[in-house]
Order: C-alpha cells, then structure tokens, then sequence
C-alpha cells in the first residue's frame, strides 16, 4: 500500500510527485491504516482519513479517540464537503509526536498546517480535546480557519471534573484479552453510544500485541500530557475568535457543567450555542444528525461570505 505525505513548510499544495503529492510506503500493521493518508507536518506526520469532495472541513476527536469516531457524521458531510478525519498527534495511526509537544499551541498548529497543506482555509469540527484544539487554532490561525464548530469542550470547566478525566484516561490504558472484551468494556464505559459506535471503537482504536493481547493505539504519556493541558485557561482564546463559530454541549454531558455552558455562553452572547437532546459528552457519535446539520449550515455560512467577498 502507498501513503501520502505532503508538507506544510509551503504556502500551498506540497511540491513533488504526480498532482503535489510524494508517496511512500506506510506501516500496514494498524486497523484502518489503508483507509487514510498521512500529511508530514512541523514535529509529526498526521494520519487523516479522506472522503468526499468540496470545501475543505477538518474532524478533530476527544483524548483517546481517533479519526474513526466521526464517521457517522463524516457519511453524511462527503456528500457536499471534503472531509479530513483526523487522529490527532499522540493518538491512533498518527502515534506520538516526533517532537514529544502535546500543548494547545501543537495541536492547533497541526490545523495550520493541514490548512496550509491544502491551500485553503478548512472549517474545523472539533469533540473535547479537538473542540479545545478548534478554538485554539482559529484564535492562533484565523487565516487558516475559515470556521469552527466546538463540540462539548469550554472554559469554566471545574478542576474537579478535569480531575475525573484525568483519572478516565489513565485507567483505559490496559491490556483485554480480545475484541469481544473490548467491546463489554466500552459497552460499559460509553452507555448511549450505538452499537455502530461501539463496534467502530473497538476495531479501529486496539491494536493486537505479539502475544495476542489488545491494547489501545492511543499512546499513554501523550494521553497524560494531553489531558493535562485541558486546565489551561480556555477563556482567551474564545474571546479572540473572529471566525464563524457554533458552540454546542450535549444535554446531558457530564463534562460541561450547566454553570460552565452558562458562563460560556455569556462570554461569547454573539455565538451560535446549540443543546442536543439525547446526548451526554459524546455527541457526535450520539447524535450525528444533529451535528453534521450544523457543520453543514456553518458551510453555508462561511461560502455566502466567501462569495460576498
């Protein structure tokens, strides 16, 4: 199988190879490997999985996950838009870092550069650490962020409830004898995730070990220094944005606080804030209706203002 590599270090599509691309060969030994393409950025090359054709929307997944848990939503953007699921430095097929940096100011400098890489500014839609990730690169790139829609991730989360995720985190990483008690564990641990969701986890985020055991593909120190960047303060950023941008928390999440949404919502009155019934923190996977609705209206929005000039 041939990958795709390009670069970020130009101000348009990578130099090199047939139509700007330079191929190489890439690692088979990863569920869901063949299905992407891999971009060479500043300190890591991203995995991404590509569908569809159009104006450019960039999927960014929570801590532990990967680019596969959009793809209920991702099926119903490929229709109108082109559409980069990403798995996010430290996590699934992109794997850790070269440069070993897991801040705000990485992850949303990997946005700039799939921006850059496609010479074109990409709507991004972002789920908790990628909702953090989202606000960040349009507050640091809003030239490479033509919008953002922010999904169940805000400030005002309170210490205690990033104390628990912190806790979530480091208690997934462990070794399940096969996928069958891959799939009771996330049974138990997402409760309103659809069967399809459940199943998609546990075939593309475990990875066999030569012994036969499976092991999550989300790297452990990255996952403990990402989760640890999720107390920064998130106020600034959301206060800098300038793009378009939709703020949305799942009715029942247990991440965003009723108090953090209505602080949230008060620091940014002028934003688009939108509560999905029938969720918890997982919204995307939950409700993906909902949530590719909105990308797709935010789409509209910013190409009416494109051809406005």
């Amino acid at each position: 199988m041939v990958g795709y590599y390009c670069s970020s270090d130009s101000n348009g599509p990578p130099m090199g190879g047939e139509g700007g691309w330079v191929s190489a060969d890439v690692s088979q030994d990863q569920p869901g490997e063949r299905e992407g393409q891999r971009f060479a950025l500043d300190g890591v090359t991203l995995w991404a999985k590509l569908t569809g054709k159009g104006q450019p929307v960039v999927l960014l997944h929570g801590v532990t996950a990967n680019a596969y848990v959009w793809d209920a939503v991702a099926e119903r953007l490929a229709e109108s838009l082109r559409v980069l699921a990403v798995d996010q430095r430290g996590h699934g097929r992109t794997g850790p870092a070269k440069d070993g940096d897991y801040t705000a100011a990485a992850f949303a400098r990997d946005v700039a550069g799939l921006a850059d890489a496609l010479g074109e500014p990409v709507i991004v839609a972002g789920h908790s650490l990628g909702s953090r990730n989202a606000i960040e690169a349009a507050a640091r790139y809003p030239a490479a962020v033509a919008g953002i829609v922010a999904i169940d991730f805000t400030p005002f989360i309170e210490p205690p409830v990033l104390d628990a995720v912190r806790d979530r985190v480091t208690g997934g990483h462990r070794s399940f004898a096969d996928l069958d008690e891959v799939r009771v564990y996330l049974r138990e641990r997402y409760l309103l995730l659809p069967a399809d969701a459940i199943e998609r986890r546990a075939r593309f985020g475990f990875r066999q070990a030569p012994g036969g055991e499976y092991w999550p593909l989300a790297d452990p120190q990255a996952m403990l220094a990402a989760t640890a960047g999720l107390s920064a303060d998130l106020e600034p950023a959301l206060s800098a944005i300038t793009v378009p941008a939709v703020l949305v928390r799942g009715a029942e999440s247990n991440l965003v606080s009723p108090e953090a949404w209505r602080r949230t919502r008060e620091l940014r009155p002028d934003l688009l804030a939108v509560e999905i019934a029938g969720a918890d923190h997982y919204v995307p996977e939950e409700q993906p209706d909902d949530v590719a609705a909105l990308i797709l209206r935010l789409a509209d929005r910013v190409e009416e203002a494109a051809r406005a000039g």
